[in-house]
């Protein structure tokens, strides 16, 4: 402002100059205002091999965000590829032009197996809309219906999409019918598709922008990001990805993890493409990455709320529900010095797999180890592959048990995961065991060996209802504790692969268990301890006796195999010893020298047996997953 300008010029150029900036400002809210709105987070939820792997390839190539070299691009482990599943949620970004208008597409590709919907439930939380995905040759399936409901429960927007159209034994009218019973759509809602030729991807990007709702969150309110997963870098730290919920952050400041109450700096964030893509700043509504160089594990919870120092929210954004594991096992180093690396082993890949838990525990027989939770049998066998791969822990493996509610006779309450930790059978007044709501979905040929299937593990049919044409789903209440074992692989047989098994918790009911003690030359092994129900106790422990009596390698000395319930042997087996022939040099002679030469060996092999220890190789302890 030149000297001499007039009062009232001054206040016209001050005037001109705050309109401006005003403007400016109005200008930059409706630009982040119109980049909100053409953002779309979505999921893809389907049952395990209904293609939405190969479907999700489709859409990165169709929106030119990765050129595709091989099959499911975004399922990037080896365990992955090797088994042709899911593992992990997969985010990545995808930029969609339509009209002249540029959306930004956040797609999660989520595991379809029943053994990772903690994955799928997180995926959920972090989107507004979900491509139900349902394969043309095979119709509803019971992770489908899971799935869904869980989607509708969060109030998600549901575009139906019949994949595999293209195969020759594809059945895309009576399909249609089946999800218009099932979510009440329109038949002109349903976009028929293929993963393999590419059909119909074009009609899902215009559903997806149409129908999905854009992010609702508040631009100009403090930072609330909600953290759906994370990962662990050995040169970076610990890498979360959230999505925001309502304002921005920006690389370089400080911010705070609310669960924790840690404060770290924003060292750098970016959106999630086959890569880590840096970016300067990320405004509300959209998914990406935070790297902070945090080292410790335990600072990162999935679920927690990341906010800004400089202006902190006030409330955490409401998570998704805790895990609730069902299958316990114990894991154990094979070498005892390597107690300490199997834990911060474990606790990476807790960061990767929040649905894994764990704890320390301690035996008799394998020494010091820890006692995790895992969601099912497939899960304990991902995670104890992961330690072998990724961390090169080799461990071992306890028989699989769920938790039980032990009541004593004063009243009181005390949960077991593991049988060696039962009280004493005097001591129990009742104990009670978890049950869970099955859903089978079969064709009707299969409905008379199913239901042998579940009676035979103490099932109780609730209802029984046909879907459509020749399928039905079959409801049970039955107990966690007998199908966690065989009770998949059984059905998968008897059905020949056509009958889908999906199940929840259903609270804990009164049982007659017992624990079944395995004893080796009289000394319990706790890792073999299992809890089972009184019928079915004394098969269960004949036929574990028979099992080990294979597998325990032959000593100089005979080894007894006893099942017990508390003193009372049900069972026994015997491994002969190994005999040395110490009459081979007697050829002649007087037979009180052959006598005396088998008194000796007798003393012998009586001193080794109280000497003696039984080394159980690995495979008895999973011998019990393979009784018939």
């Amino acid at each position: 402002m030149r000297p001499g300008t007039s009062v009232s010029g001054r206040f016209s150029c001050l005037f001109t100059f705050y309109i401006s900036l005003f403007t400016f400002y109005l200008l930059s809210l409706h630009k982040i205002t119109h980049m909100q709105q053409n953002i779309r987070n979505f999921c893809i939820i389907a049952h395990i091999d209904h293609g939405k792997s190969t479907l999700a390839d489709r859409l990165l190539e169709r929106t030119n965000t990765i050129k595709v070299t091989e099959g499911q691009m975004l399922d990037d482990m080896d365990l992955e590829k090797e088994r042709g599943i899911t593992i992990k949620s997969h985010a990545i970004q995808m930029e969609y032009k339509r009209d002249g208008e540029v959306y930004t597409l956040n797609l999660i590709d989520t595991p379809g197996h029943v053994d990772f919907s903690y994955e799928v439930s997180r995926s959920i939380a972090a989107c507004e809309g979900a491509l139900l995905v349902v394969d043309a040759t095979q119709g509803v399936q019971a992770q489908t219906i899971s799935n869904l409901y869980m989607a509708i429960d969060h109030d998600l927007e549901i575009i139906p999409v019949v994949n595999k159209c293209d195969m020759p034994n594809a059945m895309p009218e009576e399909v249609e019918d089946e999800i218009v019973d099932l979510i009440g759509c329109k038949h002109e809602d349903i976009i028929r598709a293929s993963g393999k030729t590419g059909m119909g991807v074009d009609d899902i990007l215009n559903a997806v922008v149409d129908r999905i709702q854009p992010p609702s969150g508040d631009e100009s309110a403090p930072l609330q990001a909600l953290i759906f997963d994370s990962v662990f870098n050995p040169f970076r730290g610990i890498i979360a990805y959230y999505k925001i919920v309502n304002g921005s952050i920006r690389s370089g400041e400080q911010v705070q993890f609310i669960n924790t109450g840690k404060e770290y700096k924003a060292d750098e964030i970016g959106i999630l493409k086959m890569d880590m893509v840096p970016r300067q700043e990320l405004h509300c509504g959209n998914v990406g990455y935070i790297v902070s160089g945090i080292k410790t594990a335990t600072e990162v919870k999935v679920g927690d709320t990341i906010t800004s120092l400089s202006n902190p929210t006030k409330d955490a954004i409401a998570g998704f529900e805790e895990v609730k594991p069902m299958v316990f096992a114990g894991v154990y180093p094979i070498e005892t010095e390597d107690f300490e690396n199997l834990r911060a082993s474990l606790e990476k890949l807790q960061l990767n797999d929040a649905s894994l838990t764990f704890q320390p525990e301690s035996s008799v027989a394998l020494g010091f180890g820890f006692r995790c939770g895992f969601l099912g049998l497939l899960h304990m066998e991902i995670v104890q592959e992961r330690l072998d791969r990724e961390f090169n822990m080799d461990v071992i493996t306890t028989v699989p048990n769920v938790s039980y509610l032990v009541y004593d006779k004063q009243g009181e309450v005390k949960e077991v995961h593991n049988p060696a930790g039962m009280p004493e059978p005097t001591l129990i007044d009742h104990i009670e065991e978890p049950y869970i709501h099955a859903s089978v979905i079969t064709t009707a040929n299969f409905i008379g060996p199913i239901m042998t299937l579940c009676l035979g593990k103490r099932g109780e049919l609730i209802r029984q209802d046909f879907i459509s044409g020749n399928r039905v789903e079959l409801q049970y209440a039955m107990p966690l504790g007998e199908i966690v074992i065989d009770f998949y692989d059984k059905l998968k047989s008897i059905s020949k692969g056509y009958a889908s098994f999906d199940y929840h918790q259903d609270g804990f009911r009164p049982s007659k268990l017992v624990k079944l003690d395995i004893l080796l030359n009289g000394e319990p092994v706790d890792a073999l301890s299992t809890l089972t129900h009184v019928d079915n106790s004394v098969d269960f422990g004949r036929r574990m006796c028979e099992k080990l009596k294979d597998l325990l390698p032959r000593q100089q000395f005979d080894i007894a195999i006893q099942a017990a319930i508390g003193a009372k042997i049900i069972a026994r087996e015997t491994v002969k010893q190994v005999r040395k022939d110490v009459l081979a040099k007697c050829y002649g002679g007087d037979v009180s020298r052959k006598r005396k030469l088998l008194e000796k060996q007798k003393k012998g092999k009586k001193r080794m047996k109280q000497i003696g220890n039984v080394q159980v190789p690995q495979k008895a302890f999973l011998a019990v997953l393979k009784l018939d």
